[in-house]
């Protein structure tokens, strides 16, 4: 029997909590896989109450009696932690909570009792003023994912049915994401997508494109000299360990529907380059994956929305479709018995 999936609260003041009643109100016509809130019951009942939803909680203590109770109810495991802010209105009272809940998510699936995390959004700044000291959630997930010393190298790829991106730096300024690009970053990263786009997407031979960094993927050295000295020579050793790739190509013609015809994923310089298609194109149904983690982990592809948290207006869709990835990535990973 397949496993329930840990989905945390995210920041208690988002909508995290408005997009988790509606998912689970959905449970039936979206064929979701049973999965369990690491929170306050008390919160998810009030935030409920403010939206006008109707939703019956079974606060259970084990992530194996969720999958009995998810048919009939929204199941719901206590961190220890309640959480106090209000919708709209974030505070760093509750950010423990918000912490707690991912701590015991990892902890689940690391222990075998679920079969993926998947996170609701995080307030990064809200966090920061309580200590937090990661830039976001992909660089905690990894560190929670050390092991005998060693963190694994945390790559983010923002998926959907239309497109797929991955961006070689993730969270830092811009000017440090071209302080930081290198080839063995490039070489580094691609390989780790390679691995889980066919472990766990069930990709036999990925096709990955690679943007160049400047303006015209630096028009042969006029406009910049990396994707010369940096990005084609990654490319070259790609292609040496037989990783079909292509690029340095201009991001702005990559996009196009007959460019994305040609790739499985478009691996990005920065940030910005790799999510601005993706929002563009499949806001409402991009999940955020994070991989080379020795666990499955999807996300939203979006963030707090504190303006609407509270207004019953939340679309639960991205994370509707991260529950929906999250099963297919921990199912193509779990030993044939397990499935």
């Amino acid at each position: 029997m397949a496993k329930p999936l840990a989905l945390t609260s995210g920041e208690p003041a988002g909508i995290g909590p408005d997009i988790t009643i509606k998912a689970w109100q959905r449970r039936k016509q979206e064929a979701l896989p049973p999965f369990y809130l690491l929170g306050d019951a008390e919160l998810v009942r009030r935030r409920a109450g403010a939206i006008g939803a109707e939703i019956p909680l079974a606060e259970i203590g084990r992530p194996e009696d969720a999958v009995a109770a998810f048919a009939d109810y929204l199941p719901v495991i206590a961190t220890g932690h309640s959480a106090t802010a209000e919708a709209g209105l974030p505070d760093e009272t509750s950010a423990d909570a918000a912490l707690a809940s991912i701590r015991r998510a990892v902890a689940d699936v690391t222990n075998g009792r679920a079969g993926a995390v998947v996170t609701n959004p995080i307030a990064k700044a809200v966090l920061h003023r309580a200590g937090f000291r990661h830039p976001g959630h992909t660089e905690f997930l990894a560190e929670l994912a050390t092991e005998n010393g060693r963190t694994p190298q945390p790559v983010m790829l923002l998926w959907s049915p239309t497109l797929a991106v991955v961006p070689v730096t993730i969270h830092v300024p811009l000017s440090e994401a071209v302080a930081q690009l290198s080839a063995d970053l490039i070489v580094a990263t691609c390989r780790i997508a390679v691995r889980d786009l066919r472990q766990r997407f069930g990709i036999a031979r990925p096709r990955l494109a690679l943007t160049g960094l400047n303006p015209h993927a630096g028009e042969d050295g006029t406009i910049g000299n990396e994707e010369r000295t940096i990005i084609a020579p990654a490319v070259d050793m790609l292609r040496a360990e037989g990783i079909e790739v292509r690029g340095p190509l201009p991001a702005d013609t990559m996009f196009h529907d007959a460019a994305r015809r040609t790739y499985d994923c478009a691996v990005c310089m920065y940030h910005d380059q790799a999510l601005i298609p993706i929002k563009t194109l499949a806001f409402d149904d991009a999940v955020n994956v994070t991989l080379g983690l020795p666990f499955v982990r999807t996300s939203p592809d979006h963030g707090t929305a504190f303006d609407i948290a509270g207004s019953g207006r939340a679309n639960p869709a991205s994370l509707i479709a991260a529950l929906r990835l999250a099963a297919r990535m921990s199912a193509a990973q779990a030993p044939p018995e397990a499935r």
